[in-house]
């Protein structure tokens, strides 16, 4: 196991200095953030100093290099807008990510796996139709426009819950404020995972329920809640898990748009700002941490695997 986690992330550290090179050429090709500053106020003198001030007068690779180094050096650069450290603003903005993500990815399992499961026991049924189908409006919906309607109805119409922000202004705030504001930006993006989750999770159990040892236990006696979630289950958790690490990677890109709409004061919010102004160095630290979860997140589904499934072996 050891060797497989070293080996991995040996061929982890190549990936990502690909990955890093490739934002990094497709940030430069979309334009200069000094196009920003541009205007009858300010020279072009001014203008070319700022480009030399921050290196912007070198080429493409010689930035890179640049970027690289000090990146090597624990120093992820300086915001061109605010001036602040990028570490310190991807710090600040981390913690409520994370907290949208793993607070959604929780409800968007407690909504799949028990829909998925019922709906493979009860193939062909009614209630296996109503949750194929929710599971198909769940993927299909749009997220901005399930969060503008759930921002119509229950903020607009109804007044029950706030549309922006983490918190209420001039408010002490607390836990039940914070979770206010979270139910709507959580049900949107766990109603959009559980979408895809529960074909995934119902192919799964339909597969395994097929199994010669499944009518065996069946036929020995065993009753039914035992059969389903003590043998079905258990060997149904590799696909599981395979969903699971699928979807941190697309809830981290994901709640990119949600924090947008929801004013949620997240690494999203702070995206879209800086892609907006063209803050290179910003845009590139959350590049770099977007990979990272990436490389990450399969790691860990692979070494869940082996501990899911004992037949497995990493090598």
């Amino acid at each position: 196991m050891y060797k497989y986690i070293i080996k991995r992330i040996l061929i982890a550290i190549p990936v990502l200095i690909g990955i890093t090179i490739i934002d990094y050429a497709i940030m430069c090709m979309a334009g200069s953030p000094l196009e920003m500053l541009q205007g009858p106020r300010v020279s072009e003198a001014a203008v070319e100093a700022k480009k030399i001030a921050l290196g912007l007068d070198q080429p493409f690779y010689i930035q890179y290099f640049v970027w690289l180094g000090q990146l090597l050096h624990g120093n992820m650069g300086y915001s061109i807008k605010s001036y602040q450290p990028v570490s310190a603003m991807i710090a600040s903005h981390l913690g409520p990510t994370l907290l949208l993500m793993g607070v959604s990815l929780i409800v968007s399992l407690l909504m799949a796996v028990p829909s998925g499961i019922y709906s493979a026991i009860h193939q062909y049924e009614k209630g296996d139709y109503a949750v194929v189908t929710a599971s198909f409006l769940g993927s299909s919906i749009p997220s901005f426009f399930l969060s503008l309607l759930l921002i119509y109805i229950f903020t607009v119409k109804l007044g029950w819950l706030p549309s922006s922000g983490m918190t209420t202004l001039g408010a002490e705030g607390g836990w039940t404020d914070v979770a206010k504001h979270m139910v709507m930006p959580v049900l949107v993006l766990s109603f959009s995972m559980a979408g895809s989750n529960i074909r995934y999770i119902r192919s799964a159990v339909l597969e395994i329920l097929q199994q010669d040892y499944l009518r065996t236990a069946r036929a020995k006696g065993i009753g039914h809640f035992l059969v389903i979630n003590k043998h079905a289950l258990r060997n149904a958790l590799v696909p599981i898990v395979t969903v699971i690490g699928m979807e941190i990677p697309a809830l981290f890109g994901g709640a990119v748009i949600i924090e947008q709409v929801f004013s949620w004061p997240g690494l999203g919010l702070m995206t879209m700002s800086a892609i907006t102004s063209r803050d290179y160095p910003v845009i590139m630290g959350v590049c770099l941490l977007s990979a990272v979860v990436v490389l990450v997140a399969n790691l860990v589904t692979d070494i869940l695997y082996a501990l899911v499934d004992p037949t497995i072996s990493l090598n």
